[in-house]
Protein backbone atom coordinates (compact mmCIF):
# COMPACT_ATOMS: atom_id res chain seq x y z
CA UNK A 1 0.00 0.00 0.00
CA UNK A 2 1.07 3.62 -0.83
CA UNK A 3 2.01 6.60 1.09
CA UNK A 4 0.87 9.43 0.06
CA UNK A 5 4.02 12.02 1.52
CA UNK A 6 2.91 15.53 2.20
CA UNK A 7 3.82 17.89 -0.51
CA UNK A 8 7.05 19.91 0.85
CA UNK A 9 5.81 23.22 -0.07
CA UNK A 10 2.37 24.64 -0.22
CA UNK A 11 1.72 28.48 -1.53
CA UNK A 12 -0.43 30.14 0.41
CA UNK A 13 -3.69 31.30 -1.04
CA UNK A 14 -5.50 34.57 -0.09
CA UNK A 15 -7.81 34.71 2.96
CA UNK A 16 -5.33 32.34 5.16
CA UNK A 17 -5.99 29.37 2.54
CA UNK A 18 -2.90 26.94 1.65
CA UNK A 19 -2.82 25.11 -1.61
CA UNK A 20 -3.91 21.42 -0.85
CA UNK A 21 -4.83 22.05 2.56
CA UNK A 22 -8.50 21.05 2.91
CA UNK A 23 -11.06 24.13 4.50
CA UNK A 24 -12.89 21.89 7.43
CA UNK A 25 -15.53 22.40 10.06
CA UNK A 26 -13.66 22.91 13.55
CA UNK A 27 -15.72 20.08 15.09
CA UNK A 28 -18.85 17.99 14.13
CA UNK A 29 -21.98 20.01 14.74
CA UNK A 30 -23.81 19.43 17.79
CA UNK A 31 -20.28 17.74 19.97
CA UNK A 32 -19.57 21.37 21.27
CA UNK A 33 -20.25 24.90 21.53
CA UNK A 34 -18.18 26.90 19.58
CA UNK A 35 -19.56 29.56 16.54
CA UNK A 36 -18.12 30.31 13.16
CA UNK A 37 -14.72 28.61 13.44
CA UNK A 38 -12.91 26.90 10.57
CA UNK A 39 -9.61 24.62 10.98
CA UNK A 40 -6.91 23.71 8.23
CA UNK A 41 -4.52 20.74 9.25
CA UNK A 42 -1.30 22.53 7.49
CA UNK A 43 1.33 19.91 8.43
CA UNK A 44 0.61 16.36 10.06
CA UNK A 45 4.07 14.34 11.09
CA UNK A 46 4.09 11.31 12.01
CA UNK A 47 7.83 11.10 12.07
CA UNK A 48 7.90 14.03 14.20
CA UNK A 49 4.88 13.16 16.40
CA UNK A 50 3.32 16.72 15.50
CA UNK A 51 0.64 18.52 13.67
CA UNK A 52 0.34 21.92 12.56
CA UNK A 53 -3.18 23.67 12.47
CA UNK A 54 -4.71 27.07 11.17
CA UNK A 55 -8.22 27.73 13.14
CA UNK A 56 -9.93 31.11 11.90
CA UNK A 57 -12.90 32.59 13.64
CA UNK A 58 -15.02 34.70 12.26
CA UNK A 59 -15.70 38.27 14.02
CA UNK A 60 -17.19 37.46 17.63
CA UNK A 61 -16.57 33.61 17.08
CA UNK A 62 -15.41 31.34 19.70
CA UNK A 63 -13.77 27.76 20.33
CA UNK A 64 -14.97 25.28 22.68
CA UNK A 65 -14.11 25.60 26.42
CA UNK A 66 -12.30 22.39 27.28
CA UNK A 67 -9.34 20.85 28.82
CA UNK A 68 -7.32 17.87 27.95
CA UNK A 69 -4.00 16.05 29.07
CA UNK A 70 -1.72 17.40 26.07
CA UNK A 71 -0.50 20.90 26.15
CA UNK A 72 -0.24 22.89 22.81
CA UNK A 73 1.08 26.08 21.84
CA UNK A 74 -0.47 28.77 19.84
CA UNK A 75 0.84 31.94 17.69
CA UNK A 76 -2.45 34.44 16.62
CA UNK A 77 -1.58 35.51 13.27
CA UNK A 78 -4.30 37.86 12.61
CA UNK A 79 -7.32 39.58 14.04
CA UNK A 80 -7.65 40.39 17.72
CA UNK A 81 -9.64 38.79 20.65
CA UNK A 82 -9.55 37.38 24.43
CA UNK A 83 -7.87 33.53 25.68
CA UNK A 84 -9.30 32.39 28.76
CA UNK A 85 -5.91 30.36 30.14
CA UNK A 86 -7.28 28.51 33.09
CA UNK A 87 -8.43 32.00 35.04
CA UNK A 88 -6.90 34.47 33.53
CA UNK A 89 -8.72 36.43 30.42
CA UNK A 90 -5.86 37.59 28.40
CA UNK A 91 -6.11 40.34 25.46
CA UNK A 92 -4.84 38.45 22.10
CA UNK A 93 -3.05 39.78 18.95
CA UNK A 94 -1.22 39.06 15.90
CA UNK A 95 2.25 37.26 17.07
CA UNK A 96 1.13 36.87 20.86
CA UNK A 97 1.87 33.19 21.63
CA UNK A 98 0.22 31.28 23.95
CA UNK A 99 1.13 28.19 25.72
CA UNK A 100 -1.54 25.63 27.09
CA UNK A 101 -0.80 23.14 29.55
CA UNK A 102 -2.12 20.28 30.36
CA UNK A 103 -5.50 19.92 31.96
CA UNK A 104 -5.84 23.89 31.63
CA UNK A 105 -9.45 25.28 30.98
CA UNK A 106 -8.62 27.20 27.66
CA UNK A 107 -10.94 29.43 24.76
CA UNK A 108 -10.38 31.65 22.07
CA UNK A 109 -12.66 34.12 21.11
CA UNK A 110 -12.74 36.57 18.51
CA UNK A 111 -13.21 40.21 18.50
CA UNK A 112 -16.73 41.80 17.64
CA UNK A 113 -15.29 43.92 14.83
CA UNK A 114 -13.01 40.91 13.07
CA UNK A 115 -11.78 37.52 12.34
CA UNK A 116 -9.27 35.92 14.41
CA UNK A 117 -6.95 33.20 13.00
CA UNK A 118 -4.05 31.05 14.83
CA UNK A 119 -1.59 28.81 14.30
CA UNK A 120 -1.96 25.59 16.97
CA UNK A 121 0.73 23.05 17.44
CA UNK A 122 -0.44 20.02 19.14
CA UNK A 123 0.95 16.04 19.49
CA UNK A 124 -0.08 13.85 16.23
CA UNK A 125 -1.13 10.86 19.58
CA UNK A 126 -3.03 12.98 21.94
CA UNK A 127 -6.36 12.37 23.71
CA UNK A 128 -9.94 14.16 23.44
CA UNK A 129 -10.79 17.55 25.32
CA UNK A 130 -13.20 17.41 27.91
CA UNK A 131 -15.96 20.35 28.38
CA UNK A 132 -16.71 20.95 32.01
CA UNK A 133 -19.66 20.10 34.11
CA UNK A 134 -21.96 22.23 35.30
CA UNK A 135 -20.10 22.16 38.66
CA UNK A 136 -16.88 23.01 36.65
CA UNK A 137 -18.57 25.86 35.29
CA UNK A 138 -20.26 27.39 38.17
CA UNK A 139 -16.78 27.66 40.03
CA UNK A 140 -15.08 29.19 36.65
CA UNK A 141 -17.97 31.78 36.91
CA UNK A 142 -16.97 32.78 40.16
CA UNK A 143 -14.08 34.45 39.33
CA UNK A 144 -16.20 38.00 37.37
CA UNK A 145 -13.18 38.20 34.63
CA UNK A 146 -13.96 34.38 33.99
CA UNK A 147 -17.48 35.10 34.28
CA UNK A 148 -17.65 38.19 31.86
CA UNK A 149 -15.52 36.63 29.28
CA UNK A 150 -17.99 33.12 29.15
CA UNK A 151 -21.23 35.22 28.98
CA UNK A 152 -20.24 37.82 26.52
Amino acid sequence: MDIETPPLFRSAQDKFRWDGVAHMPYKQDGSAPFRDISRQVLFHEDALGCELRYFEMDAAGYSTLERHEHMHAVMILRGHGECLLGEQVIAVKPHDLVTIPAWTWHQFRASAGEPMGFLCMVNVQRDRPQLPTEAELAAMKRNPEVAHFLES
